[in-house]
């Protein structure tokens, strides 16, 4: 797998050090930006495939930058930062981050997340290449085209809401999803009683999804945030 390109939006050097150092330890070809402006400027002239971004810049807040570079560009982007607060994830996965890592953070759990958002890139190509309609990940199999489900060649009997959630956390596969956004794309809107109903249909579908304590966990809940789904080898 040939290793991305990745922009590295930091102001505090020791911390851009140690991210630039784990790149090139591991290989990764990367640039890097000290501040919002200088962020916007190298995403369009570099054209980024991975953009791991610090939200407390000295000239504009992260979250202006994920939104101006989300107007042109579905490029991945990994917040860092020492934000750890619900409602700042929210923030930044609302307006078009892809993941949320908190300061202080391990060398280890970056090149994890990296490696799931190149999986991410990998799996988004060749659905581009090939234009399949059939999403598959592990033993399931979801047939976008005929309108069904399947679980280790056995069809999964859903109801149109959990084929409707099914089928959003498929096309957004190792992304968390965060209520607002998966409400909105389910119901039109979010409303308290929303998120309430969302947990529970969260619930049947994963029943559905994982049967046994041996099945694999397809569905990632983050807390206070939303869903994910996993990759499964």
């Amino acid at each position: 797998m040939n290793k991305p390109l990745i922009l590295v939006v930091e102001d505090d050097p020791s911390v851009r050090n140690l991210i630039t150092t784990t790149l090139k330890t591991n290989d990764y070809r990367y640039v890097v930006a000290p501040n919002g402006s200088a962020a916007i400027m190298e995403a369009t002239s570099h054209n980024p495939e991975i953009i791991l971004l610090d939200l407390g810049l000295p000239d504009m807040d992260g979250v202006q930058v994920i939104q101006t570079v989300r107007s042109w560009s579905n490029v991945p982007i990994i917040v860092i930062s020492a934000r750890s607060e619900d409602n700042d994830k929210i923030k930044a996965l609302d307006a078009g981050a892809d993941d949320y890592l908190t300061k202080p953070f391990s060398v280890e759990e970056l090149l994890a997340r990296l490696r799931v958002t190149q999986r991410r890139l990998s799996l988004m190509t060749a659905e581009m290449l090939t234009a399949s309609s059939v999403f598959v990940n592990g033993k399931l199999k979801v047939d976008y085209a005929g309108g069904c489900a399947y679980l280790d060649e056995n069809e999964l009997h859903l109801t149109p809401i959990e084929y409707k959630l099914l089928c959003l956390l498929s096309k957004n596969v190792g992304k968390v999803l965060t209520h607002t956004f998966i409400t909105q794309n389910i119901w039109g809107r979010s409303w308290d009683n929303d998120v309430a109903s969302l947990r529970v249909f969260m619930a049947t579908l994963r029943k559905k999804l994982e049967p046994t304590e041996e099945s694999p966990q397809y569905i990632q809940t983050h807390i206070g945030v939303g869903y994910r789904m996993m990759k499964i080898e």
